[in-house]
């Protein structure tokens, strides 16, 4: 029989590696891959993707039920969350000060530190520290994080065109990795890449949050810009060449498909097992676009991912 010959992909570039944590701290460690995702044949992926699991400031107050009863007490207390998810299987935590918000108790740089602080104390993983997504906010609750964790390399989001000086500015003080977050499209994202890379960050310390969709609400086009980016940083583009961060688990859990039991068809089956669903099929979807670090909500959708990270793996 005549040899076939299976075409392979030659790429120039290859994504940065960015490592979290460390100084006493587990050091998480991702990116590094010069293929793309899963793609063993094609080259190395010296770094599997890694799983963190979300965690507020304060009970949650507009969480569909599977998530309250997942979860239970330790959803007052942010420490013991962090503690639980850990037990779990996350590799890392995202903190979320949801009660910076000025719509949400408008707490400021005391409480911050004080919540950072607690949790870091808690657990021994690297630390995602979210702002409320108010960039004035934003600006003062991350710089108070920053300060808390000095020497932890803490991940900081969120970095956006409005405030990514000073966000920018703290993570070079403090030796953190910011989360240039963008709209979903391929040029704002490179966009403040290089303005970061103008301001003095290196590339190791930067993570792309392109913006995800969940599962029927844009997870398509999402696949298609963070495949774009993917392709362009194999392709030599270092202003693309960043790991990036998806928050599935705020994409997923805020659907009426994942909160909804009442007046939808009776082929959607039942909330809990298709809230679950919901969310697994978002994160494994973005894994197979190039995600690197995927932010989950629910326990169970933490072991059903890690499970497909393995095998993809293997």
């Amino acid at each position: 029989m005549p040899t076939v010959e299976i075409p392979v992909e030659k790429w120039s570039g290859k994504i940065h590696e960015v490592r979290l944590g460390g100084q006493g701290r587990k050091e998480v460690v991702v990116g590094g891959e010069n293929t793309l995702p899963f793609l063993h044949f094609e080259g190395s992926i010296p770094n599997p993707p890694v799983l963190a699991v979300e965690v507020l400031d304060r009970d949650p107050r507009d969480w569909a039920e599977p998530l309250l009863q997942a979860w239970g007490d330790v959803l007052k207390n942010p420490a013991a969350w962090a503690k639980k998810a850990v037990e779990v299987g996350a590799n890392l935590i995202a903190l979320r000060l949801k009660t910076a918000h000025p719509e949400e108790g408008n707490t400021g740089a005391e409480e911050a530190k004080r919540v950072v602080s607690s949790v870091l104390e808690a657990v021994d993983v690297p630390l995602i520290v979210l702002g409320p997504e108010v960039a004035e906010k934003d600006n003062e609750v991350l710089v108070a994080a920053s300060e808390a964790g000095r020497g932890q390399k803490l991940a900081l989001g969120n970095c956006e065109e409005k405030n990514y000086r000073t966000i920018g500015a703290t993570c070079l003080a403090d030796g953190h990795v910011a989360i240039g977050k963008t709209p979903i499209e391929i040029n704002l994202a490179k966009q403040l890449n290089i303005l970061l890379s103008d301001l003095g960050m290196s590339q190791d310390s930067l993570l792309m949050d392109p913006t995800t969709g969940a599962l029927g609400y844009g997870l398509e086009y999402t696949y298609s810009v963070m495949e774009r980016l993917r392709l362009a940083a194999l392709g030599g583009d270092k202003m693309t060449s960043m790991p990036m961060i998806c928050t599935v688990g705020e994409e997923a859990w805020r659907q009426k498909e994942a909160k909804t039991s009442e007046g939808v068809p009776d082929t959607w089956g039942p909330l809990a097992e298709r809230a679950l669903r919901w969310e697994e099929m978002t994160a494994i979807s973005l894994l197979q676009s190039g995600a690197n670090i995927i932010v989950l909500r629910h326990p169970s959708t933490v072991e059903k991912v890690q499970s497909a990270i393995t095998r993809l793996m293997g």
